[in-house]
């Protein structure tokens, strides 16, 4: 089944991406694996996505220690607590959710520490939402300049989760205001087109982020199924 579900979730990303005149190959497939097990991460692998994402600190340290994503990226995309810093850097690929200048602070010098340069993303709050952490719209430029003086980290992104409106139209006015953020703070991302993401979609509207000018999505309920909470 998640075989047959990562066929067609990349059979739409490729029909939003054509529609748009964009290449279907550019757009990175992270797959949402939040309470998945070991065998589900590793079929979503062997299906052919990109990446692995999730959401909670103890559950990556501990499928990643059952070597639950070999052979691909391991991303984290949940919020990430000041205290729980030390636990992911390093392990993770890509801390996909740094919200904040003290956060980065954080995770450059446990990176110092270990000898490496952490590849970040910044979260950006695009609705202002105060339910949500996140940099504002206004605030990003500056937050890329200061986080670009961290020597433990390398940003090679942005990324958002835009609110949830039940209007199509309304989201991918978020989506298409995110892209402008994206594209007007490229050149401050000192690294090369192929390090670069504007991360937003999940499993409800990622076609139309893509369609939006989104080159990753982070896509779990359209791989996995519903999930599946343990009591």
């Amino acid at each position: 089944m998640i075989a047959d579900n990562v066929k067609r979730v990349r059979e739409q990303i490729a029909e939003a991406a054509i529609s748009v005149g964009r290449d279907p190959s550019e757009i990175t497939l992270v797959a949402a694996s939040k309470t998945q097990n070991y065998d589900a991460v590793r079929e979503a692998i062997l299906a052919g996505v990109d990446a692995c994402g999730e959401n909670q600190v103890q559950e990556m340290v501990r499928k990643h220690s059952e070597g639950a994503y070999a052979g691909v990226p391991l991303h984290f995309i949940g919020h990430l607590q000041s205290n729980k810093v030390k636990q992911v850097v390093g392990v993770a690929d890509v801390i996909q959710s740094v919200d904040s200048r003290s956060l980065a602070e954080l995770i450059s010098k446990q990176a110092e520490k270990l000898g490496i340069v952490q590849k970040i993303l910044l979260e950006v709050n695009i609705g202002g939402e105060e339910s949500k952490s996140g940099f504002s719209p206004e605030q990003t430029s500056e937050a890329i300049d200061y986080v670009n003086q961290l020597s433990g980290v390398k940003i090679v992104g942005l990324m958002t989760i835009p609110p949830n409106m039940g209007v199509e139209s309304k989201k991918n006015e978020y989506f298409s205001k995110m892209l402008k953020i994206y594209v007007d703070n490229c050149g401050k991302m000192l690294h090369n087109k192929v390090d670069k993401f504007l991360s937003m979609g999940m499993s409800g509207d990622f076609t139309e982020a893509i369609k939006s000018g989104a080159n990753m999505v982070r896509v779990g309920t359209a791989i996995f199924g519903s999930r599946v909470y343990n009591k």
